[in-house]
């Protein structure tokens, strides 16, 4: 029998207040995914648990005598786990997922200033690529959501239910390694055909790169060698001369500022994003409705840094 703790846990909540609704709030999970822990729960035990034909919902035979059971589990695994490690840290630490390139270059230094201002702030960060993260945002199994916006490619997210903070500006440039003269080995003002280094075609930087690409020749000259989702492996793939990308800016600072790396175009091919912070609003975790009145209560100039 495959079980997760949270489902138990989950059943107990719904057992107490027989409400989807007023449990979701309690577990800090939208409604839909708490129903649909419920659901998997019934599936493993093979067994209907809950009653959903009544108002407030009750539970089955079954449901009953389960309920014995997942209380004493849980019961017994918190008081273990209690034994075990202070939960302090644990009950506090925010689940954040980021975009890969901002969970590597982005968050480290944009944490340590936001903690300047709000004090010690444990966290929890998993990086995946921005399509992963919205699902985990919307099943409430994250705290926080960081990823790029676009208003051109923007993701489809309801802005009352997932609120959010602009926390960065940040634009992406087409670079490439320099020539013996420290001229762009790869030109975009040319007309010879460019080797180009791309984003796959679900990643969200790609869509952005798309877009501007979109209605210009330029398309026509670029020929694409490479496609990975995620900005880090590209710029590596421009750090070995393989082509031309296009590169959020912070990944690669210091590569320009050494001239390791060079524009390959003017600001004409710039991409302007945010960098912005999600939540659920449907969603009342304690340490996420702190952190967000205290964000509140910041200057833009020092959220952004």
């Amino acid at each position: 029998m495959n079980l997760e703790t949270k489902w138990l846990e989950d059943f107990v909540a719904l057992a107490n207040t027989r409400s989807f609704s007023a449990s979701a709030r309690q577990r800090h999970v939208t409604q839909p995914a708490f129903s649909r822990r419920i659901r998997s729960l019934e599936q493993a035990v093979g067994a209907t648990l809950v009653d959903r034909s009544t108002t407030p919902v009750g539970l089955t035979p079954e449901g009953q005598l389960f309920l014995v059971t997942a209380r004493n589990l849980v019961e017994q695994l918190n008081e273990s786990l209690g034994h075990l490690r202070g939960l302090a840290m644990a009950n506090e630490a925010l689940d954040i997922v980021a975009a890969h390139s901002l969970a590597l270059s982005f968050f480290p230094p944009w944490i340590s200033r936001l903690q300047q201002g709000i004090g010690e702030l444990p966290t929890r960060l998993l990086a995946m690529n921005v399509g992963e993260a919205i699902h985990v945002l919307r099943e409430g199994n994250c705290d926080l959501m960081l990823a790029y916006h676009d208003p051109h490619a923007t993701m489809q997210l309801d802005s009352e239910v997932f609120p959010s903070f602009s926390i960065g500006q940040v634009k992406m440039a087409p670079v490439c390694l320099p020539d013996e003269d420290g001229e762009p080995r790869f030109s975009l003002e040319g007309e010879e055909s460019i080797p180009y280094l791309a984003y796959t075609q679900a990643a969200f930087l790609g869509r952005s790169v798309r877009m501007l690409l979109k209605n210009d020749p330029l398309r026509l000259r670029l020929r694409t060698v490479y496609e990975t989702a995620m900005a880090e492996g590209l710029k590596g793939m421009v750090m070995q001369g393989m082509g031309l990308a296009w590169i959020p800016d912070f990944c690669i600072r210091q590569e320009l500022k050494q001239r390791r790396l060079v524009r390959a175009g003017d600001e004409k091919w710039d991409i302007p994003l945010e960098i912005r912070l999600y939540r659920c609003s449907l969603v009342h975790k304690p340490g996420v409705e702190k952190l967000w009145k205290q964000m509140q209560k910041l200057p833009r100039d020092f959220l952004q840094g």
